[in-house]
């Protein structure tokens, strides 16, 4: 007896009269392109192939969705920068209202309330700390308000003040500090959003009086650069924003000696990336310096020149770039790890030995406990 051999049209028709894989003869032989019929069922495919849509268009994926374009279109990296007409402020007090309300200025103010979030989120604010700003015209700039904490933040919190620190809009009263951001802002065209934080790891640098040692992490010489230390002035005061508009309109990433940190970009997003590589630079230097004595393994200085491409392609500009292998790279003055004194006595913190009259101070001690224990 003849097996009957069954294509993919045979099982069509044989599907379309009512029947069931289950009806076929047991002995019946099977084409691929029958069994992706069974499998796939009538009208999908006929002789391995697609079969053909109304209109004669393959019919294998779903239309796409209202608003996407037919074809990819070309990649970009998005910003979130804010372009002002130059000699477009508003003027009049209806005028400013009008711009604070606008669709695009409430959308910095979400960005500045999800930052915000982000930097509680990450232990990066404590209380009511912390405090960030976009500017937004010749003469304006959005600030967070004072006494709020940047986890309860929300968009109706938002002030308004011109470069000398005047509010203009807004219900809350702004932050203490902002004239501090301004400072940065009036010398620095660059400088388009500014954010100040506590957060731990760098602030223990500012704390210490340190700053941390370069060629370590290539994120933070990508997006940062040299992190410097400010010298301590009282927060909100004009000498502390005279000293930090000064050190950082050359320098994103800054800190501030005894308080936090400062840093400052395109917008309020490029301004939290450097805030949070600056915190993860300082971390991992502070727990690299625990391990293999202390030892930290500097990138080479021609890959450096590396880094320095990199920047100058992202359009920032590295005064370092013209400094030799023995300037670019000298960490020795980084030297992690507590320095034990004895009251009274001085003790050399440049890697030397102890005062000849610590050391015979600790000898009269050592030979008085051993006299005692005999």
């Amino acid at each position: 007896m003849t097996k009957k051999v069954f294509t993919g049209a045979d099982i069509e028709a044989f599907l379309k009269s009512g029947k069931t894989a289950a009806d076929l003869p047991k002995d019946a032989v099977l084409t691929p392109s029958a069994r992706d019929v069974l499998r796939d069922g009538p009208g999908k495919v006929v002789a391995g192939k697609p079969a053909p849509a109304s209109g004669g268009k393959a019919d294998r994926f779903p239309p796409l969705p209202p608003g996407v374009p037919k074809v990819p279109p070309v990649p970009v990296v998005p910003s979130f920068e804010y372009s002002w007409v130059p000699g477009g402020d508003p003027v009049t007090p209806e005028e400013i209202q009008r711009f604070f309300y606008s669709p695009a200025i409430v959308e910095i103010k979400k960005q500045m309330v999800h930052v915000g979030h982000k930097m509680w989120g990450r232990n990066m604010v404590d209380g009511n700390g912390g405090n960030i700003t976009v500017r937004v015209g010749d003469n304006l700039v959005l600030c967070t308000p004072t006494l709020r904490s940047k986890g309860e933040l929300q968009t109706d919190d938002i002030a308004l003040v011109d470069l000398e620190g005047v509010q203009k809009a807004g219900w809350r009263k702004r932050t203490s500090e902002v004239n501090t951001h301004l400072a940065i802002m009036k010398r620095q065209p660059l400088a388009k959003s500014c954010i100040h934080g506590h957060p731990p790891y760098s602030t223990a640098f500012a704390v210490a009086g340190i700053e941390p040692p370069t060629c370590l992490c290539s994120e933070a010489e990508i997006f940062t650069g040299p992190i410097k230390l400010i010298p301590y002035q009282t927060p909100g005061s004009p000498e502390n924003a005279t000293s930090v508009g000064e050190v950082a309109k050359d320098n994103p990433a800054v800190l501030l000696q005894n308080h936090g940190v400062m840093t400052w970009g395109s917008d309020v997003e490029d301004a939290y990336w450097k805030l949070e590589n600056m915190e993860t630079a300082c971390q991992t230097i502070w727990v690299a310096s625990q391990l293999n004595g202390g030892k930290l393994h500097s990138i080479p200085f021609e890959k450096m020149q590396d880094i320095f491409k990199i920047r100058r392609q992202l359009g920032m500009v590295d005064p370092r770039e013209d400094w030799k292998e023995c300037q670019l790279c000298d960490n020795t003055s980084f030297q992690p790890g507590a320095v034990c004194q004895v009251p009274g006595a001085q003790v050399s913190t440049s890697g030397g030995s102890l005062d000849p009259e610590a050391e015979k101070l600790v000898q009269q001690l050592t030979d008085q406990i051993i006299a005692a224990l005999k």
